[in-house]
């Protein structure tokens, strides 16, 4: 007489082949996961670099001249370490700006929220949102972000910097009387009211002025000087700012802040503060524009790049003497957080550095 099995037997089987199966699927988890951490960082870039170009880049720019641009070339870099990448980003607000939702959701400096309506003034009154025709019509652009710092002193790199398509700096540093070293030809000049050049004769002649707001006064000071209106009050600046920019409205632009924001949150990994500003996440005007370069260029270089706080005596500005000793712990930037992302764009060969700065400690 066959024995039906009981019911307790049968609920221990159940419960075994449960078990097991759980056991296996986390197995195939971890393990799957184990293999993922072991290909890529936190931020989402791969821990391997290499310089080497992967096989379709090789195809497809070996036939280019020498000294050819390479249509794609630094998107193509940074996609293949990083693959979240997604180069759809303009350089500068445009009246659509608001399909970009991502700056939407957030205040500067990170977004537009609640900024919108003086935007809508601004962008109304400067009428063009673009580099202008003969660089936007370039189908192959090569960009050079100048830092400000002492290494390009007695580098003669100034010729070469003018080669480039478009020539970006940063705030108020001077190219008048420094030209040898840092070149004459500026296509932009990015910055923010404390950073802007204030001694209106160090301006040069021809240059877009660029706009990057990190807090809500700034869209304000913008107004008063795209309509040049006579500033009253500089109540929330943390240091003096200009007072007049000799431009017409037609050269102002405004930085797309989606830059600050994947520079930080993204690619450098600071801390998210719940999308406010705060201590150590903010990425510095240099990160920004190398972040808007990888973006809108098809080749990206930077100069004046990088402090080697083992030489305290040396310069840390091409323009000025103070020395590297007079850095200070920034509240606001963390410099060895950026340093660690601007070495892999180097050590992937993503951005070209012509001063050498960035890995002076070796990448």
């Amino acid at each position: 007489m066959r024995m039906k099995p009981s019911r307790n037997l049968l609920l221990g089987l159940c419960s075994m082949l449960a078990l097991g199966f759980l056991y296996y699927s986390s197995g195939r988890i971890s393990l799957r996961g184990w293999s993922h951490k072991s290909l890529y960082d936190k931020q989402g870039f791969l821990v391997k670099l290499e310089s080497n170009l992967p096989l379709e880049l090789l195809y497809k720019y070996d036939n280019l001249s020498e000294g050819a641009c390479k249509p794609g070339f630094a998107a193509a870099k940074m996609t293949a370490i990083y693959p979240k990448f997604n180069k759809l980003a303009p350089i500068f607000l445009d009246p659509n700006y608001k399909r970009f939702s991502k700056i939407g959701d957030y205040s500067p400096p990170f977004g537009v929220k609640s900024h919108e309506r003086i935007i809508d003034i601004l962008l109304a009154a400067t009428k063009k949102y673009g580099l202008g025709e003969e660089l936007d019509s370039l189908s192959c652009k090569t960009c050079i972000i100048v830092g400000n710092g002492g290494i390009l002193v007695n580098k003669s790199l100034g010729q070469r910097i003018d080669e480039f398509d478009v020539v970006i700096r940063l705030n108020e540093a001077p190219v008048k009387g420094f030209e040898k070293d840092v070149g004459s030809k500026t296509t932009m000049r990015i910055t923010y009211p404390e950073g802007a050049i204030q001694r209106m004769e160090r301006y040069e002649a021809q240059s877009l002025f660029v706009l990057s707001a990190f807090k809500a006064q700034d869209f304000n000071w913008l107004r008063h000087m795209v309509f040049n209106q006579r500033l009253h009050s500089t109540d929330g600046f943390w240091k003096s700012v200009a007072k007049q920019v000799p431009r017409e409205p037609s050269d102002m632009r405004i930085l797309n802040p989606y830059f600050i924001q994947e520079a930080s949150f993204k690619l450098i990994g600071l801390p998210h503060n719940n999308g406010q500003m705060g201590r150590g996440n903010i990425p510095t005007l240099g990160a920004v524009a190398i972040t808007m370069a990888l973006h809108n260029c098809d080749e990206v270089s930077v100069v004046g790049f990088g402090y080697n706080m083992s030489t305290p005596y040396a310069p840390l500005h091409y323009y000025e003497k103070i020395r590297m000793s007079a850095i200070k712990e920034s509240w606001t930037h963390n410099i060895s957080k950026e340093k660690e992302f601007l070495m892999k764009l180097v050590r992937a060969g993503v951005i070209q550095d012509m001063t050498n700065g960035i890995c002076s400690a070796g990448c």
